[in-house]
């Protein structure tokens, strides 16, 4: 597990390259801190550190084949390196170390650009062919592991963060109004744009290989989740299998490692799996709140830690340690994610870190893949419904009109079906959206109270003139898929994790889990299962199922029935709380901050969200903005200096 960066350029490098890489691995020690290397070419310059995982004294990278002609540094974890080692050994392949990453360059060397299908794992790696003087990168399938790309006058630099490619110093950093539009829809940015003009990433499950003379760029997708084969077989063991392997193969660590646990049924059974698989060595660790709020889980996270017998760390976090920690957490997140629970899931990775656990399990991926969320399956029900009417002509407001109850006891569900008139309401718009949306759109987001409240709000928030800058067809360019939709709840799959599971969920573990030097590794994420659940799925449809009937039924035996039964309740920190926090310290920082001086917020909007204290959807609408203007300020470097300091701490490596 490291950090990555590096440049390839059409001509020859100069000594500021160089350097210039040299700063963006300086950028990542913290993803880093037990060393680093480079491989410093006439075309291409790589440069790593590294956090020591597998192979601590052998596993130094870049790592080379036999003559050197290859150079690799990778960043991730390959979890099946141990077979594939067999395999190529077998074949005649000589190992240097007993690093996991070892495998790949012996693979590229069998099978070119294809040695991605082999690997099973998270990974962003680059490899320099000097015999086909060529680059080449790839990112697993899933997105774990980012790479972001910046090309300028044939010139390519790429990185592990965003932060580590802008202190090349070669980056106008603009934002990109298209970008922006997203990131207050959604709450962060989709794959693979960001905010800053001319930064991509290089989407998930993709590799770019690029050639110096001529300058030359060629991207392949290698993987999509929908391509797998339809599997006839029992669903529950089927899943149950295949769970059990990536367990066996998710606990390969030559540190210990730890698991984030919850009250809530994904991280309970996976700390299952994993305590079966890794016997009297896992640590679990879970945060709660100063006070224990109802909405504390140590109470049942210690009741699952009994129940398997692993020891348990406790974290209490308290509303002014969150406060304070604001600008850095913005900063450390490295893309803006306006999630109030990142800050609990930042003090998880911390504690692990602090008890020398430096490889951390967690349960993201469970709700998306499994149906854990009840608007998703509504969502598809409509979908359907509008796929029905489209084939068989237009809608009648009979098919639409009907009485709902609220689909969980949450404040927002609650709000949400009184605002809809117990389904009135929402269900005439849903006839008019059918009838107005073009036949390509599905349904997903705009579903979302959340997407419908900013929806609403953008017109009085944002400048006309930044309104006037952006494609509103952009906004709509995920969910849009040419008809018909042949398997709609695989392609419902597939939104979820390219989007909120991505630019959310996945995201945020991988860079405050690495600001604390610790991997994190999703095994319910593991593109094995993926394709497992969607192949069973092609087969035996599930969505009409109990939310996560296959997964329950697949681990009913690992965890306790109260835990099997609990109603969902997602992490939820003290978030009204929180937010009231950050507004009374931080949410002066809107009124003539960066956002108002680049015309995106209404001045009149930003004073009024400086300076009373927000409530209901506001409140969520001030924290979107509050986030965006520190992370716009942190790399502007435009921060007060107490709050500078506080990202410095970050971008030298230390604890912030």
């Amino acid at each position: 597990m490291c950090g990555i960066a590096g440049i390839i350029s059409a001509q020859p490098l100069s000594p500021d390259q160089h350097e210039r890489v040299l700063r963006m691995s300086d950028a990542l020690v913290h993803r880093g801190p037990d060393g680093a290397g480079t491989h410093l070419g006439s075309h291409a310059a790589l440069a790593m550190r590294r956090l020591s995982i597998i192979d601590l004294t052998g596993g130094w990278q870049p790592v080379y084949n036999g003559d050197k002609s290859l150079a690799l540094i990778a960043n991730g974890e390959i979890y099946n390196f141990i077979e594939l080692r067999a395999r190529l050994e077998s074949r005649g392949h000589r190992f240097r170390s007993n690093s996991d990453v070892e495998v790949i360059v012996h693979l590229y060397e069998d099978y070119g650009e294809r040695c991605v299908e082999h690997l099973r794992g998270m990974f962003a790696f680059a490899l320099w062919d000097e015999r086909r003087k060529c680059l080449f990168l790839a990112r697993d399938r899933m997105g774990e592991k980012p790479l972001y790309l910046y090309e300028q006058d044939q010139v390519l630099y790429f990185a592990s963060e965003l932060k580590a490619l802008l202190r090349t110093g070669v980056i106008d950093v603009q934002l990109d109004p298209s970008a922006v539009y997203q990131y207050f829809h959604f709450q962060y940015v989709p794959e693979p744009m960001t905010l800053i003009k001319g930064i991509r990433k290089l989407p998930a499950g993709t590799t770019l290989t690029i050639s110096p003379h001529p300058w030359c760029l060629s991207e392949s997708l290698y993987w999509q989740m929908e391509d797998a084969p339809q599997l006839n077989e029992e669903p529950v063991s089927t899943i149950r299998a295949e769970l059990e392997r990536v367990s066996e193969l998710i606990v390969r660590s030559d540190v210990p490692v730890g698991v984030a646990l919850s009250g809530g049924l994904d991280s309970g059974a996976l700390a299952a799996l994993a305590a079966r698989a890794y016997p009297g060595r896992l640590t679990a660790f879970t945060v709660g709140y100063e006070g224990r709020p109802r909405y504390d889980e140590r109470l049942e996270a210690k009741a699952m830690a009994d129940y398997l017998e692993i020891p348990l760390r406790e974290v209490e976090i308290k509303t002014e340690d969150m406060v304070a920690a604001f600008p850095s957490l913005v900063f450390r997140a490295d893309d803006p994610i306006a999630d109030i629970a990142s800050y609990g899931y930042d003090a998880v990775m911390n504690a692990a870190r602090t008890h020398d656990v430096p490889v951390m399990l967690a349960g993201q991926g469970g709700d998306e893949l499994f149906w854990g969320y009840p608007w998703m399956t509504e969502a598809l029900s409509q979908t359907m419904r509008k796929a029905r009417w489209q084939s068989e002509g237009r809608p009648e407001l009979g098919q639409y009109i009907g009485l709902k109850l609220p689909s969980t006891k949450s404040r927002w569900d609650l709000v949400d079906w009184c605002w809809s008139g117990a389904g009135l309401r929402s269900s005439y718009h849903q006839f008019l959206r059918d009838q107005q949306n073009p036949k390509d759109r599905i349904v997903f987001f705009e579903h979302s109270p959340w997407f419908r409240t900013v929806r609403d709000s953008i017109p009085s928030i944002l400048t006309d003139r930044f309104r006037n800058s952006i494609y509103e067809t952009e906004l709509w360019k995920p969910f849009t898929f040419p008809h018909p939709w042949l398997s709609p709840d695989t392609l419902f799959t597939r939104l979820i994790c390219d989007t909120y599971l991505l630019g959310n969920g996945i995201a945020q573990g991988d860079r405050l889990s690495m600001a604390s030097s610790v991997e994190l590794r999703l095994p319910l994420i593991d593109y094995r299962l993926v394709e497992t659940v969607i192949g069973l799925r092609k087969a035996h449809p599930d969505h009409a199922l109990p939310p996560k009937g296959w997964f329950k039924q697949a681990v009913k035996d690992l965890v306790p029935d109260w835990l099997l039964h609990r109603p969902k309740r997602g992490f939820q920190p003290p978030g009204r709380e929180w937010m009231q926090g950050v507004w009374a310290r931080h949410g002066r920082a809107l009124e003539d901050g960066l956002l108002v001086q680049h015309s995106i917020l209404r001045p009149e909007v930003a004073r009024t969200m400086s300076k009373h204290s927000p409530r209901g959807p506001l409140a969520m609408l001030t924290f979107t903005a509050l986030v965006l203007e520190y992370w716009f300020a942190a790399h502007l470097g435009q921060l007060t200096e107490i709050e500078s300091y506080s990202v410095r701490a970050c971008q030298s490596g230390l604890r912030c």
